[in-house]
């Protein structure tokens, strides 16, 4: 949520005004609010398919009790009437539960995310349509499926059930609880795998290399000067900032800028000395800054050719310029670009900046997205040009407002050093933010970092459903069977034999919610990866370890009801109704 955290920094510093912010939040935040939103349907499913699950085995254990009340005359009606009454009022219980829990979950998850905000542009409370949404589907699951029990019940025929027909080793009545628990499995094998392909996009993404050294870097934003500053007063309190900055203690260098990295940037058109620019067309344009001398060394940005900006590119010299990588592909194509010249928009301006180096390419934008053509100006110099609107631009890139120091010590102790340096050097140039560019890097990933983390609880949590989930019907299942069991035990089957047995009911469940629920969940990774960063649509690592942690998961939770099904006295098994 980094994106989310700059426009609420901009709104508190007046940049953006409240509320202005919410058309970004949807455009940078839509996809990753879809992909919360289908986890945490299928969540909802998988709540769902247990209600069910628990309703049904009631409703079946209590088949028998509700022939006896037919038998001594009780109507279906009164019966039905029963059954949707205890299920209505367990769906409202849990909905109303569920309701507070949203409401603290969403609070919760606001001060993780936004400590210290003072204005949020969403507000922390649940949405009332998808709340009234869940809360009817939990009343709908109640009464669906705490009634079908209780209708079939009452239109079966009491004498056969007092007869004791259901003690058939078939087992027919179970069915639909075991299709809910292979529902339940597919779609937990489906948010595991998701859930680990996100956290492994998200690793790549802090881990790839943006092109600077982002250890001991500090970037410190600072008010641009008044407008009424003249060129030369610019350069002397550029020149006095520097010399400050590099004489607080603990900083190594120092460098001003028009703009830190990870910051709005400028672009401009860019026409080339001797060669078409019409040939490019749109895609002619590049990103770029104006740096004072040191910038390179400081942000820790190498130059693979040529040289940076210097001390000796001052406004008498020739004028410069140093480009990335991307630049020097994009407008020159194997050209040696050293010793070229371009400039900006057109064409009478194409021999304006001589390319004195070639910087690494260096992610000056978005983070995940393309590497852009950029290039970089000295800040000491000026250029003049008859157009107006371009006259105004180049006056304004002089008016610096960021600087990066290469600091080895506590931010704590930097920043009122910091502050009071350059509220000595000029009380119009406050400064308005300090951070380390690890921290900044951290920041930008945290739309994906929280993402990531929902995901992986909403995946345990379905885990945990579906675990309970099959424990419940195998529980059921050796209620069931106790007889059954006494049987095979009397007749000299062993208590391994009988773990066997229930093992193997269950994890012939998860075995059938794997091979539906992997095809799935390779197409959903599929639609997933176009999301993701360096992650493809066939990634076998989260698909094994979600195959892997299901197998865990239903072994243990099979394991009790077979441990109590092998320690089952056979006679007193025989002597089950």
């Amino acid at each position: 949520m980094g994106k989310f955290k700059e426009i609420i920094k901009k709104q508190k510093i007046g940049v953006i005004p409240a509320g202005g912010g919410v058309g970004v939040m949807k455009e940078d935040y839509g996809k990753s609010l879809t992909v919360l939103l289908l986890i945490c349907g299928a969540v909802l499913l998988i709540a769902c398919a247990n209600i069910a699950n628990l309703l049904l085995a009631r409703g079946t254990v209590r088949r028998h009790q509700t022939s006896v009340q037919m038998a001594m005359g009780a109507s279906r009606r009164r019966l039905i009437q029963q059954a949707l009454t205890e299920s209505v009022i367990l769906a409202v219980l849990g909905g109303a539960a569920g309701v507070a829990l949203a409401y603290v979950g969403t609070r919760l998850i606001l001060i993780m995310e936004f400590r210290g905000a003072h204005f949020l542009p969403i507000s922390p409370s649940p949405s009332l349509p998808v709340l009234a949404f869940a809360l009817g589907l939990s009343l709908l699951t109640g009464v669906l499926f705490g009634v079908a029990p209780a209708w079939m019940a009452t239109h079966a025929n009491p004498v056969e059930a007092l007869r004791g027909a259901n003690r058939s080793t078939r087992d027919k009545a179970s069915l639909p609880q075991k299709a809910l628990v292979i529902v339940q499995v597919m779609l937990s094998v489906v948010l595991l795998t998701g859930s680990g392909m996100l956290v492994h996009s998200l690793r790549n993404l802090e881990n790839r290399n943006f092109g600077f050294d982002a250890e001991n870097r500090v970037m410190v934003e600072f008010n641009a000067p008044p407008t009424s500053y003249t060129p030369e007063h610019l350069q002397a309190l550029y020149r006095n900032l520097q010399e400050r900055m590099e004489r607080t203690p603990g900083v190594e260098r120092a460098a001003l800028a028009m703009y830190n990295p990870w910051t709005d940037n400028w672009g401009e058109g860019v026409v080339v000395e001797g060669k078409d620019s019409s040939i490019l067309g749109e895609n002619s344009g590049a990103s770029w800054d104006r740096v004072s001398a040191g910038w390179f060394k400081t942000i820790g940005q190498g130059i693979l050719r040529g040289r940076g900006i210097e001390r000796e590119d001052t406004a008498t010299t020739r004028a410069v310029a140093v480009v990335n990588e991307t630049f020097a592909k994009k407008f020159f194509k194997g050209e040696d670009p050293i010793g070229r010249h371009f400039g900006m928009d057109i064409q009478a301006y194409a021999s304006s900046y001589e390319i004195v180096g070639v910087a690494r390419d260096a992610k000056y934008n978005d983070m995940q997205g393309d590497q852009r053509a950029m290039f970089f100006l000295p800040a000491t110099q000026t250029m003049s040009f008859k157009e107006s609107v371009m006259q105004t631009g180049e006056t304004r890139s002089h008016f610096l407002r960021a600087a990066t120091l290469v600091y080895h010590g506590s931010l704590e102790q930097l920043e009122p050093q910091l502050r009071k340096s350059f509220a000595e050097a000029d009380l119009d140039i406050p400064i308005t933010d300090i951070h380390s560019m690890s921290d900044n890097i951290a920041a930008n990933f945290d739309q994906q970092r929280t993402v990531a983390r929902l995901a992986g609880l909403f995946s345990v949590l379905a885990l945990v459903l579906a675990g309970v989930g099959l424990y419940g019907v195998t529980a059921y299942s050796v209620a069931r069977r106790t007889n059954e069991i006494g049987v095979r035990m009397a007749l000299g089957a062993d208590r391994i034999s009988v773990v066997k047995l229930v093992l193997r009911g269950a994890l012939m469940q998860i075995g059938i919610g794997l091979v539906i629920g992997i095809p799935v969940a390779l197409g959903a990774a599929k639609l997933l990866s176009a999301q993701l960063y360096q992650v493809g649509g066939w990634d076998p690592a989260p698909l094994l370890v979600a195959v892997a942690m299901l197998m865990v998961c239903a072994f243990f939770a099979a394991a009790v009801p077979a441990r109590r099904a092998a320690s089952l006295d056979p006679m007193k098994a025989l002597r089950t109704d």
